[in-house]
């Protein structure tokens, strides 16, 4: 894409962005054995122990049943464990099981060192602008679609 401004249609560059640093994150993870999004599973399932199969997928942005597909991969791989929630027996609390806590840990900061290096040309200003630009849009398109 580089110079190429598609019209200065900005959810092209965004994707183009987000479709680049996917493969380079990517590759990181390979050597982990994960995928982006079984990291990205492993990381909203560690910061919210007991999350809903429900709200993983809105946090990760797709359909329930493309994460239950990845919820299985990663249970059959030891990395996260189902159980049965409280109150409500449809539902199912997610957790990371010991093997998936070490493997996101492990994984974490080949993860963040790689996207340092991705973000290297750039001055702090310019990553907190661009993160407080995306955090903003993300929740404006939320917003969104929920009128």
């Amino acid at each position: 894409m580089g110079e190429q401004s598609h019209g200065r249609v900005l959810s092209f560059v965004v994707r183009h962005a987000w479709l680049s640093m996917r493969a380079a994150i990517g590759a990181e993870l390979e050597r982990f054995g994960l995928t982006v999004p079984q990291f990205a599973t492993l990381m909203i399932v560690e910061e919210s122990p007991g999350i809903s199969v429900a709200q993983l997928a809105r946090s990760v942005g797709s359909t329930r049943q493309a994460a239950n597909e990845m919820l299985a991969a990663l249970e059959r791989d030891g990395l996260i464990a189902r159980a049965p929630h409280a109150t409500d027996r449809r539902t199912h609390q997610l957790h990371l099981t010991e093997l998936g806590r070490a493997r996101y840990e492990d994984a974490l900061p080949a993860v963040r060192r790689r996207e340092a290096e991705l973000e290297a040309g750039l001055t702090p200003e310019q990553c907190d602008a661009a993160f407080t630009w995306m955090s903003a849009m993300s929740t404006a398109c939320q917003e969104t679609g929920r009128n």
